[in-house]
């Protein structure tokens, strides 16, 4: 029955996809699958997708000139994120391509396309945000967030739970200081600076001995990240694994 139902399902979304075609996001041709979102199924292939044989630093997940024997992966560290407060950090790929449409589209329509969805589920089975028990999305600020009307890292969050049966803390953390939206031009510094003290644990209790798996959409320097877990920690986690779609 699960094989004639995924038969069907391939069958309608090409069809689908004929009637009603869709132009990529990345390189404008047709979008051949429903399930790729908004980017063809080439531009998703030439899309820097990390794999677990990768060498990354261990801690914030930086893509690693040193190539390291799987024994030795945890211990590479790229020097640049040892002040931070997560305990690691891992993404499903870079900022570029198909990752970089799918996540710009999650701004405007919250919605996880189905390749998108299964990507995430495959970086969570790897170490080592596998040893996570919740999951806690980071927030907006509550005036961002009824301005857009969602909030994104809140979406793929709720997705990863769906998909991994993992439990989903939506509100321990809030975020009480607005940042403001034009950061692009700021350095780590800076950033780190404009997001300091923006985030706050309202239910300690749901948090304490707690191995959080912090979702969000885009790593940039990991100043959010390192704030939000700070924050965590100081209210009892366990530890603060980092989960990203894309990091730049």
């Amino acid at each position: 029955m699960n094989s004639l139902s995924s038969i069907s399902s391939h069958v309608f979304d090409s069809v689908l996809a004929l009637v009603y075609p869709q132009p990529c996001a990345v390189c404008g041709r047709s979008v051949e699958s429903r399930h790729d979102g908004v980017a063809c199924s080439k531009c998703w292939d030439t899309t820097r997708l990390f794999q677990e044989s990768d060498t990354l630093c261990w801690k914030c997940g930086r893509l690693s000139q040193v190539k390291a024997p799987p024994a030795n992966r945890n211990t590479i560290r790229c020097g640049h994120c040892d002040d931070d407060a997560f305990t690691g950090a891992r993404a499903c790929g870079s900022y570029e391509g198909a990752l970089r449409a799918a996540i710009l589209e999650l701004k405007r329509q919250p919605h996880v396309a189905r390749r998108l969805a299964l990507l995430m589920c495959e970086l969570q089975r790897r170490e080592p945000l596998n040893t996570a028990d919740v999951i806690v999305a980071v927030p907006l600020h509550p005036d961002r967030e009824c301005e857009r009307g969602f909030n994104q890292a809140l979406v793929l969050a709720r997705e990863l739970s769906r998909l991994t049966s993992l439990p989903i803390d939506e509100h321990s953390v809030v975020r009480r200081l607005h940042t403001g939206r034009r950061r692009a031009g700021m350095d780590g510094k800076a950033r780190r600076k404009s997001v300091a003290d923006a985030f706050a644990v309202s239910h300690n209790d749901l948090i304490v001995g707690k191995r959080v798996l912090l979702v969000d959409d885009v790593f940039t320097t990991g100043a959010t990240a390192s704030a939000c877990a700070l924050a965590l920690n100081q209210a009892g986690a366990n530890s603060v694994f980092v989960f990203t779609i894309a990091r730049v």
